[in-house]
């Protein structure tokens, strides 16, 4: 089985750090794709599409190699996109799907976007020091004190590949205007959200496991990056729901 992976606003591939390689490790019997939102990672130059629906499209040309059926994993943004995936491809497209801290337009703005963050995701928007904006936005995103190696690795992804401010306000766009087609798009997917995120609440992904009787799964204390937090967990929810 082929899986693509997807990151969240402003993100790209190397920011899963070592998460792709303990999924092989953990499925050797499956294949694992990291793909790029346009406008971020290798596609960094591109424009980025102001919709889900057009990030979509993006994303679908670019794994248009990889033999059908798919199973996808994605976070937050990611997420987004995913759903909108299954929601417009023919049944059994989409084999496993997997959604992490995302939200959607069937969850009120205050759980989508949690009110505590919204003045340090401005001043982060703001802020021109790159390695103290990554370092802040580690802090945001992860229940974790960063270690410094991961800081700079993240500064030197975003000095090698900048994710421009256009670019940035587009998936703002995309992502707040997104809301799905009603219709469930699969008969299962399996919904992990951590309880500490400090970004989405894990309301939004109730709202997903009550709409349609999705398996939702929480963690007590990791936060938005539940992948980073703690991707051993990630990985075991994985693989209890596949063999359940």
């Amino acid at each position: 089985m082929d899986w693509i992976l997807l990151r969240g606003l402003t993100r790209e591939q190397a920011h899963w750090g070592s998460f792709p390689k303990q999924l092989q490790q953990a499925f050797p019997e499956h294949r694992f794709h990291a793909v790029d939102l346009p406008g971020t990672g290798v596609h960094y130059r591109e424009p980025s599409p102001g919709s889900i629906a057009a990030i979509r499209e993006k994303v679908q040309q670019q794994v248009n190699h990889i033999p059908r059926p798919y199973s996808v994993l994605a976070l937050s943004m990611g997420g987004m996109v995913a759903l909108d995936w299954a929601q417009h491809v023919s049944e059994g497209e989409i084999q496993n799907l997997v959604l992490i801290n995302t939200s959607s337009g069937f969850s009120p703005l205050w759980h989508r976007i949690r009110p505590v963050s919204w003045a340090r995701i401005v001043r982060l928007l703001t802020r021109k020091e790159l390695f103290d904006r990554e370092a802040d936005i580690l802090r945001l995103t992860c229940n974790k004190e960063p270690e410094l190696q991961t800081i700079k690795h993240w500064y030197r992804i975003q000095r090698q590949r900048p994710v421009s401010r256009h670019n940035t306000c587009q998936q703002l766009r995309a992502a707040a205007s997104f809301r799905p087609l009603n219709r469930r798009p699969v008969p299962d997917a399996l919904l992990l959200a951590s309880k500490r995120d400090r970004i989405v609440s894990w309301k939004c992904s109730e709202a997903l496991e009550q709409r349609w009787q999705w398996t939702l799964k929480l963690h007590p204390e990791a936060g938005h990056d539940l992948p980073l937090d703690d991707p051993e967990w990630v990985v075991s929810q994985i693989r209890q729901w596949l063999i359940a």
